[in-house]
């Protein structure tokens, strides 16, 4: 099965398409509104032609990449990026089976590594990522750039090569190697699109398992870490697989998503399905949704960073105070977003950024919605094996538009929280667990780790398995979410003891 590929890829192979209409159109608009009479001039639309420049470069097959931005230079960013090769990939000729019924035929993990596996395997540490990172948390001789988490991971550092063997995939539904919607699908050979199944979190830690398993013959792993969505994967992982694994850490993560992050991802879903280049994600080898995904990307910057940080990094000052105040980016902190989009919409697969999302959203620790999808991949598996194999269109794909059947949540948040702890505790008991929260982070609050140590605290069944929970305060990091990727130290010196204890 061929690579999955990053937008990048797929747009060097396409056809010359013609330019859009719509660019014509608008052209005609702006001359029609020049009119001398008026009693005050046009505002122009910089940002507006840029994007229109754009659109026709890549209806022609031509990219041209953004310069960095002096405002994304003005304070630490992460090192995430795009990446085509230097990792390895394991292979799986069996199927599948996922939570909300559907199943993959096959499927592949891209994963790297760092470090010496140990003669009796017990040092292997599976590190998680976030939504839009690759394998790639460190460079490696066949990828010399920095990675994501480069000063995190080697010799002496917090995860300590010397010491761990170190694994990181791309996860299922990914596009930097795994099998994603941009994959063939080998029962008509063409890319999944949106043909793809919905995935869970969960699904992707018995994806990574296979990895851990079949590739170093490793039974149990010493550490389940994660970050944001790699903390929500190293509680999944060790909640499917409780007997195989020994510490857990889980850094601005959560054990099931809150009302509030699914509503800002699903407004970032929302903008990017707008666009018209996005076709119900059949855009491979055509314009891709470059402008849904520049601006599904703002929106998650807003999330992914604090307003403090932003107060004394862009304050209220504005590009160029020469210039009179314009609709497209004006501020600092408006031209840091514009370009922050702008370098991130053709990296990431735009199909990817909503099946990843969306299993952001649905995840889910309590006992009603594990129970649900066990019975479901349990179906799903039956109607493999059957004679026809392929699950019924309205089994898995809803034909009409959804009716609220309620408006209101049908459990208090007093049962709720008691469906967690039958859902974490038993699975979870015994475990060494090292939780950390963010006090700035505004995506994954800090009630939310507190929830994860105390449901863990409070479970009857753990008499070994030692609950630690770490919080970063306003006083010592303001980055939000992007804690754990910018304030190394702090973040690093609880997981290097962690670990090593």
């Amino acid at each position: 099965m061929p690579k999955s590929s990053t937008t990048l890829q797929l747009l060097s192979k396409s056809r010359v398409l013609q330019p859009p209409k719509n660019l014509r159109r608008a052209r005609l608009f702006s001359s029609r509104a020049q009119d001398s009479s008026a009693s005050n001039p046009q505002l122009s639309f910089p940002c507006l032609d840029k994007r229109e420049k754009k659109t026709e470069e890549l209806s022609r097959g031509v990219f041209n990449s953004s310069n960095i931005s002096s405002s994304l230079k003005s304070g630490p960013e992460p090192s995430y990026g795009f990446v085509r090769t230097g990792f390895q990939t394991y292979k799986s000729r069996k199927p599948i089976f996922l939570d909300y019924g559907g199943h993959l035929p096959e499927y592949e993990i891209a994963y790297e590594t760092w470090g010496k596996l140990n003669e009796d395997k017990s040092n292997l540490i599976l590190i998680h990522t976030g939504l839009s990172a690759s394998s790639h948390a460190k460079s490696q001789p066949h990828n010399t750039k920095p990675g994501w988490w480069e000063n995190f991971i080697g010799p002496g550092e917090f995860i300590d090569t010397d010491k761990f063997f170190v694994v990181c995939t791309n996860v299922l539904g990914g596009c930097y190697g795994s099998t994603g919607p941009s994959s063939i699908d080998p029962a008509n050979n063409q890319r999944y699109a949106t043909r793809f199944p919905i995935l869970s979190v969960n699904d992707m830690v018995r994806a990574q398992r296979e990895v851990v398993r079949d590739e170093f013959g490793v039974s149990k792993v010493h550490a389940s870490v994660g970050a944001s969505m790699g903390g929500m994967q190293s509680l999944a992982y060790a909640w499917e697989f409780p007997d195989e694994v020994g510490k857990i850490i889980s850094i601005s993560g959560c054990a099931r998503s809150h009302p509030y992050s699914i509503a800002l991802r699903h407004t970032q879903r929302q903008v990017l399905m707008s666009d018209p280049n996005w076709n119900r994600g059949f855009y491979y080898d055509k314009i891709p949704p470059h402008v849904g995904m520049k601006l599904a990307r703002e929106i998650a910057t807003v999330t992914y960073r604090s307003g403090p940080e932003w107060e004394y990094r862009f304050g209220r000052a504005r590009a160029d105070d020469a210039r009179p105040p314009a609709l497209c980016p004006d501020f600092l902190v408006e031209t840091y977003l514009d370009h922050a989009g702008e370098k991130f919409c053709l990296e990431y697969d735009a199909n990817s950024w909503l099946y990843v999302s969306k299993a952001m959203d649905l995840f889910d620790l309590g006992e009603n919605t594990r129970s649900r999808a066990i019975e479901e991949r349990q179906r799903s598996e039956k109607r493999y094996k059957s004679a026809s194999g392929v699950p019924k269109e309205y089994d898995v794909v809803p034909k009409e538009p959804y009716q609220e059947k309620k408006t209101t949540s049908k459990f208090s948040v007093e049962e709720s929280l008691e469906d967690l702890k039958r859902g974490m505790q038993k699975r979870l008991a015994n475990k060494d667990v090292l939780v950390i929260g963010v006090e700035s982070d505004i995506l994954f609050p800090v009630w939310q780790q507190r929830e994860i140590a105390n449901v863990l605290k409070e479970n009857e069944n753990n008499t070994t398995g030692k609950i630690e929970y770490f919080e970063l305060g306003n006083d010592i990091s303001n980055y939000g979410h992007d804690t754990f990727l910018l304030s190394l130290n702090d973040i690093g010196k609880p997981v290097k003891k962690f670990l090593e204890s």
